[in-house]
């Protein structure tokens, strides 16, 4: 099942065992558990601290439990964690053989501390990037506390299963049988559901903070590079973010980022957030920012947090990014992870042989459109513009595929659904004015980024669209506050520009901060 190049890397991983485990197996007689239990024999014969039996007492087949042994401590999968779940594997093996999971202390005391019984039951695809985080970080808090059970299951293995539950976008949590939360979940995301006091401890653990000399509001590139250039400054600097890594944690292939001729968006959030470590920057996670004050009489600038409460810093810089545009038509918010989606990569698989539409003919909607036509029945793409604006290499081989159909000047008036889930959109054409119903199971939105600036109205110029106006030294129109990266006027959206950007911000802050200063130091010399 694996090639030889995987059973010397994993070989070399189970070399940290500590403790026994046994892959315990509940199989059918389908391909699909033929292939686990050759995965899971493979996996046994890399380590004598592994042992392989087939048990059969799980109802859900093909799926496999990692249990220590002598101990109720496992983590279960029901699928085949291959793909972007290999990983997950792979840390489950070595956290329930007793290897410790990088985690902070006071989070791993948090877990342990959880009263209660917590079933979750995680719905994920093998395609999805955003799936491991939130397989992994339940995985992990099943080792640490024992009162929690958890099982990742492949959704394009147990097809029924989705089909009964209405699951129509991944990753879908459940808790205890209910509907516990959906999209890319962290342990300390986690825990700020299950432990409802987590955030007012948090609101003021941050209040009780001294003023920072840069304050970076946003995790993305852009913000790790400022807090990376303003810490190697050797001045004081927090960055307070929604979720470290941003865009990125949603980007699949990322293929021209100089120096990398490939990486993945996740694998690429978690080198920026560990970089930003390396120095002595206060992170503060889960952190979503709702005001920006000027600078008052102490010049200091206050940034208000939704939890409640404030930060103080001399200096400012903004990198919140952006998020996908939405349609804002009838039915979309309310068919939302119900036919209509925004990753194709995460949620195709769950609509193998049903029919979409993509909405956008940009190279992001063109690309979605070839991939999915790899797995569904039909795809209609729909671009408003008179001609797709995708590069011409996509454009041919869109138009090469016998199961896509593209429809120009077309504009999305409508989506429709029973009330439980999309059953077709209402397109009208521009040039006649005519519409007509599309009959269809999904919609995959692909049409831009949308400014995370909300919070910043009415403090800071604006353009009409909501991008920060800054100029090239990444100065904005209050003094002391900087800006990069997507949530910005800078031309062109792409991470090595954000980068570059923040690290721009972060200089100019810091030439504030000397500027600024000056006069107080030359006043108490003389």
């Amino acid at each position: 099942m694996l090639d030889e190049s995987l059973k010397s890397q994993l070989a070399a991983y189970l070399e940290r065992l500590q403790q026994p485990i046994r892959l315990e197996a509940s199989l059918d007689e389908s391909d699909a558990a033929r292939e686990l239990e050759a995965l899971l024999r493979d996996i046994a014969t890399l380590s004598d601290k592994v042992e392989y039996v087939r048990t059969d007492d799980d109802a859900r087949k093909p799926s496999f439990g990692i249990v220590r042994a002598g101990t109720d401590i496992d983590v279960r999968f029901a699928g085949i964690p291959l793909g972007h779940e290999f990983t997950s594997l792979v840390l489950a093996l070595l956290w329930v053989g007793g290897h410790p999971p990088k985690i902070e202390d006071d989070v791993a005391h948090q877990v342990r501390e959880l009263e209660g019984e917590f079933r979750f039951e995680t719905y994920m695809s093998l395609s999805c990037q955003s799936c491991p985080d939130t397989v992994q970080a339940l995985s992990l808090m099943s080792v640490l506390n024992p009162n929690i059970k958890h099982v990742a299951i492949d959704g394009a293995l147990h097809q029924a299963e989705v089909e009964a539950r209405g699951i129509m976008s991944v990753p879908t949590i459940f808790l205890n049988g209910e509907q516990f939360d959906q999209g890319r979940l962290t342990v300390e995301q986690i825990l700020a559901k299950l432990d409802t006091g987590a955030a007012s401890r948090a609101a003021e653990s941050i209040a009780k903070k001294d003023a920072f000399d840069v304050l970076v509001v946003g995790g993305g590139p852009a913000g790790a590079a400022a807090a990376i250039y303003a810490a190697r400054k050797g001045i004081r600097t927090g960055v307070a973010a929604e979720r470290f890594g941003g865009q990125v944690l949603d980007t699949m292939a990322i293929e021209n980022f100089v120096s990398m001729s490939y990486t993945e968006g996740p694998k690429l959030a978690t080198a920026l957030e560990q970089h930003v470590r390396d120095y002595e920057v206060d992170v503060m996670n889960l952190q979503r920012a709702s005001k920006l004050h000027p600078a008052g009489a102490d010049g200091l600038i206050t940034v208000d947090l939704e939890n409640g409460a404030s930060l103080k810093a001399k200096s400012v810089i903004v990198t919140t990014g952006a998020r996908w545009r939405q349609m804002g038509v009838p039915g979309e918010e309310q068919y939302r992870n119900r036919g209509v989606a925004y990753c194709p990569h995460c949620d195709g698989p769950l609509f193998k042989g049903k029919r979409v539409a993509v909405i956008g003919g940009g190279n992001s909607g063109v690309e979605a459109a070839i991939d999915l036509a790899g797995l569904v029945a039909h795809v209609t793409l729909i671009e408003f513009d008179s001609k797709l604006r995708a590069d011409d290499v996509l454009q041919r081989k869109l138009r090469s595929l016998p199961n896509v159909d593209v429809i120009t000047n077309g504009q999305t008036t409508e989506v429709l659904g029973d009330g439980a889930k999309v059953t077709g959109l209402v397109v009208k054409d521009r040039a006649s004015n005519e519409s007509r119903t599309i009959e269809l199971e999904g919609v995959f939105v692909q049409i831009g980024l949308l400014p995370n600036t909300e919070w910043l109205k009415g403090s800071i110029e604006l353009t009409p669209r909501g991008e920060v106006v800054i100029d090239d030294r990444g100065a904005t129109s209050v003094p002391g506050v900087f800006a990069a990266g997507d949530a910005t006027t800078v031309p062109y959206k792409q991470i090595v520009i954000a980068m570059g950007a923040g690290a721009t911000a972060a200089l100019s802050a810091f030439e504030h901060l000397i500027r600024s200063s000056a006069p107080a130091e030359q006043a108490q010399a003389a």
